[in-house]
C-alpha cells in the first residue's frame, strides 16, 4: 500500500500523527523543515531527526551522564500485523484496548498508580507506533521513536537497524536521569526483545541482555512469534541497573474487547487467516 508519491501509507500515519516524531525534535535542534508533509518532506523529517538525535544528545537522545535507572518498565510487544507498513484490524483493536484497560489515563486496571503516569513511551518501527498511538495521545505525549523504517531494506540490514537502535535505547534507559525512578511503556519488536536463536554476540543487541534481564531468573530467552498479549513488568533500584524483579502479566480484555486473542505464551492465536487481515 503506497501514497501517490510513491511513500508506503504508513509514513503517512507518521505525518498524520502528532504524537509520533515532527513534535520530537529535541530543543537545540533546528525547526523541523518546511512542508515536511509531503514524500520529499518526510524524508528530510527523518533525516534531520537522526542527526538531531546524534548531535543533541537532548531528551531522548544519546546520554553520557552517570548511571540512573527507571523505577519500572513496561514492556509490550507491538499489536498483531497486515505488512511490514501496517497492523491488522486485531492488532488495532489491541492498541485501543491497552489504553482503555491497562495503559490510558483512565484505565479500568490501570498499571499506573493515580496521580502518576508514564514518563515516556519508547517505540522501534513503524508497527510499534502504530499500536503506541492511542496510548501517547491517552497521555498527551510524545513517542520516543528510535525510528527503523522498513522500506527498501533487505532483511538482515533491516534486522541490524533494529538491533543497533535496541542497543541506544536500552543505554538511554539506564543512564539518563530523565528517567530515574520513573515508569516508561516500551512498545517493540519481539525478535529484538529476546531470541534465543541468536549468536551470544547477537543477543547483547536485544532488551532481554541490554537491561540485564538475562541476570534473572525465570525471564524467557525468547519471545514467541505467534505471543501478542502479554507484558513484561520489570522493577529497578535506584541506581542499580541491574533489575530486582520481573513479572509477566497476560492481556485478558473485558467488554467489547473480550474476543481479542488471549492464548498462553508460546501457543498459537488461533486466528484463521482467511477470515482476518493478519498474517499468519
Amino acid at each position: 500500500m503506497r501514497s501517490g508519491g510513491g511513500l508506503p501509507a504508513a509514513f503517512l500515519l507518521l505525518a498524520r500523527n502528532r504524537n509520533a516524531v515532527a513534535p520530537h525534535f529535541p530543543p537545540c535542534s533546528p525547526a523541523p523543515p518546511s512542508g515536511w508533509r509531503g514524500s520529499r518532506g518526510m524524508r528530510a523529517l527523518i533525516s534531520a531527526a537522526v542527526g538531531a538525535a546524534i548531535t543533541c544528545g537532548a531528551t531522548f537522545g544519546f546520554v553520557a551522564e552517570a548511571a540512573a535507572t527507571p523505577a519500572r518498565l513496561i514492556i509490550l510487544r507491538h499489536g498483531e500485523k497486515s505488512d511490514p507498513y501496517r497492523l491488522c484490524e486485531i492488532g488495532r483493536r489491541r492498541a485501543r484496548a491497552l489504553v482503555e484497560q491497562y495503559l490510558g489515563r483512565d484505565a479500568q486496571q490501570s498499571f499506573f498508580a493515580p496521580g502518576t503516569a508514564p514518563e515516556a513511551i519508547f517505540t522501534i518501527s513503524i508497527h510499534t507506533v502504530e499500536t503506541a498511538s492511542p496510548l501517547a495521545n491517552s497521555w498527551d505525549l510524545p513517542q520516543a521513536f528510535y525510528s527503523v523504517l522498513p522500506v527498501g531494506k533487505a532483511p538482515k540490514l533491516f534486522d541490524s537497524d533494529l538491533a543497533k537502535r535496541t542497543k541506544q535505547a536500552a543505554e538511554n534507559l539506564l543512564n539518563n536521569p530523565r528517567f530515574d525512578g520513573k515508569t516508561v511503556v516500551v512498545v517493540w519488536e519481539h525478535n529484538h526483545i529476546a531470541d534465543a536463536s541468536l549468536p551470544p554476540g547477537r543477543r547483547a543487541l536485544t532488551l532481554r541482555q541490554a537491561l540485564n534481564l538475562d541476570q534473572l531468573p525465570g525471564v524467557p530467552e525468547t519471545w514467541p512469534d505467534n505471543t501478542y498479549d502479554y507484558f513484561w513488568i520489570v522493577d529497578y533500584k535506584p541506581g542499580n541497573p541491574v533489575p530486582v524483579s520481573f513479572r509477566m502479566e497476560k492481556q485478558v480484555f473485558t467488554g467489547k474487547y473480550a474476543d481479542l486473542p488471549h492464548n498462553d505464551w508460546g501457543q498459537p492465536e488461533g486466528l484463521d487467516v482467511r477470515e482476518t487481515d493478519c498474517e499468519p
